[in-house]
């Protein structure tokens, strides 16, 4: 008789699993964070994907008046505000405030005294200009 070990049921994932614990406090934590600059007055922390080609995530740092340019969303965006508050043209949204904008979406993103932001991205984020105009 001969013993084999049980096939596997599924196959490893293509990159290692990530736990992000004590996000609600993560303005405590927020220097252990190799954050690198993204847009004006924002940084970001690329938690999994490439941000050009498919799903992905990442948590985006807004420094006071940090603003996000006019940009159309290819797939579902979820926007989880951990830290501070963000608006567009539909309104603020403060701590604790999950907004999903669906596919087709088009918006500026400002936030004036600055906030920290999980971003999940269902398909890759088309910019339409490279200066947010004033206010927004």
């Amino acid at each position: 008789m001969e013993i084999k070990p049980a096939p596997a049921t599924e196959p490893a994932p293509s990159f290692p699993r990530l736990e992000l614990s004590n996000l609600f406090n993560i303005a405590q934590w927020q220097h252990e964070i190799p954050w690198q600059p993204f847009k004006d007055g924002l940084e970001i922390y690329q938690v999994y994907g490439d941000p050009t080609s498919g799903p992905s995530a990442a948590l985006i740092r807004f420094n006071k008046a940090g603003k996000v340019p006019l940009h159309t969303h290819l797939g579902f965006e979820h926007i989880f505000v951990l830290t501070g508050s963000q608006r567009d043209q539909n309104g603020e949204a403060g701590p604790g405030t999950l907004v999903v904008n669906p596919p087709g979406t088009i918006h500026r993103v400002v936030s004036e005294a600055g906030c920290i932001v999980l971003a999940i991205y269902e398909k890759p984020v088309e910019f339409l200009e490279e200066e947010p105009e004033p206010g927004l």
